[in-house]
């Protein structure tokens, strides 16, 4: 297995780090004991499904498990997995405001004040610290810089997954997807329910394919509905946007809508996105 432990001070965006690498595939224990380590990692072997990307977090909360972490991590490594200590700083003006804007209290500070709930965190984790193979300052690093680092150090030149995009159709009289990011109204088009030879077929039926984008609006429509994609795409990923669910809705959900969501299929098979195409409403009315 490839072991990742996450650990570094309070505040300085573990948490944000573990969601990330959860994103990306890896098996996530936060604030497990260290000397449930190896325990864990021979139920790992033992079990059916094997993991292969292991993160564990350790940190400040439970002081004493972190008792004889020197021993324990030597003893995974020698055992052939690989291990990778990964600790995440910030300097205390960075730590303090961001105490200060979550209203957080420090999981140390019984007494005294917060400057000195850090600094005694940064003596408990200096041998950490040391033994750490990347170490990662978060103090002038935003949510997605920080999310592009880590994917970066630690998948490599793999790079991030692929943005998950779920393209589905649906009916505006059964309601709205409430997990939609974006909806398109393709009720301007003209609708094959009224063409009597096409109104028991659905939008998957060549006939009904071939009525619908034959019109002068539904060829401009996609036109224009591929640029924005191809504008959008981009940015979404840029800011660390991993899923994406578009909506095409027409009045029934079982013609138009479906005709421009199997259109657009082809689209995104092209644009190096985990696609998965739904239609949600086609077999009512």
């Amino acid at each position: 297995m490839r072991i990742l432990i996450i650990t570094g001070l309070s505040g300085s965006g573990k948490s944000t780090v573990v969601r990330v690498l959860e994103d990306e595939g890896f098996f996530c224990i936060d604030n497990l004991p260290v000397s449930l380590f190896p325990t864990f990692i021979e139920l790992v072997e033992k079990s059916c499904e094997r993991l292969r990307d292991v993160v564990l977090v350790m940190d400040i909360r439970e002081l004493d498990s972190l008792q004889g972490y020197e021993k324990v991590l030597q003893e995974i490594g020698e055992s052939g997995h690989s291990i990778e200590i990964i600790f995440f700083d910030a300097s205390d003006d960075v730590l303090i405001r961001r105490y200060s804007e979550t209203r957080r209290r420090h999981p140390v500070l019984d007494k005294g004040t917060l400057p000195e709930g850090i600094n005694y965190e940064r003596t408990q984790l200096e041998g950490l610290r040391r033994m750490a193979t990347l170490i990662i300052d978060t103090s002038e690093l935003n949510v997605h810089q920080l999310k592009e680092i880590v994917i970066s150090q630690i998948k490599g030149d793999g790079g991030a997954r692929e943005m998950m995009v779920h393209l589905q159709s649906f009916g505006y009289r059964y309601g709205i997807p409430l997990e939609s990011d974006i909806v398109m109204d393709v009720r301007f088009l003209p609708n094959p329910y009224f063409v009597k030879e096409l109104r028991e077929f659905s939008g998957l039926d060549p006939m009904v394919r071939g009525y619908v984008l034959e019109k002068k609006a539904t060829v401009e429509f996609v036109g224009k509905f591929r640029e924005l994609m191809n504008f959008l795409l981009p940015e979404y990923h840029r800011e660390g946007k991993s899923y994406l669910t578009i909506s095409i809705g027409c009045t029934g959900g079982r013609h138009r809508s479906v005709v421009l969501a199997e259109e657009m299929r082809s689209f995104f098979k092209d644009s190096r996105v985990n696609l998965k195409v739904t239609h949600r409403d086609i077999g009512k009315g």
